[in-house]
């Protein structure tokens, strides 16, 4: 596959995934980086996300928990509580999928991720969340 099939299968993907939110960010770098949009399309999407051995809401989890437990990923986490829940995952297994993650990397890193689930929760109308 060349640079060029890669990067439209990023896109593809990006957009299944993220739905407009990962084109804004995408857009949002256009005018700062656009090199690295290219590699969060090309790579991280186009690359890795296109792998066959994780279905897109396994990865997902992956990624909300390695996102919680770097912390300050705030920005990131919107957005992939947003695709979590485009694949997918329903609010009760992101909600787990956080308290979780308290576990290995603490109380107010998994309380910053569960508040902006919370927020995102509230922007799409599922709350309350029963679990």
């Amino acid at each position: 596959m060349n640079a060029d099939e890669t990067y439209e299968r990023g896109l593809e993907l990006l957009q299944q995934v993220n739905g407009e939110t990962g084109q804004q960010v995408i857009d949002s770098l256009g005018d700062v980086s656009p090199a690295l949009g290219n590699q969060i399309v090309s790579w991280a999407y186009g690359e890795m996300y296109a792998r066959e051995n994780l279905p897109p809401r396994d990865r997902q989890l992956v990624t909300l928990g390695v996102l919680t437990a770097l912390g300050g990923c705030e920005p990131q986490l919107e957005v992939h509580i947003k695709a979590a829940l485009n694949v997918g995952l329903s609010p009760a297994e992101v909600v787990e999928a956080l308290l979780h993650a308290a576990v290995y990397c603490g109380m107010p890193r998994s309380l910053n991720a569960t508040f902006v689930a919370k927020k995102v929760f509230a922007e799409r109308g599922l709350l309350p969340v029963t679990s």
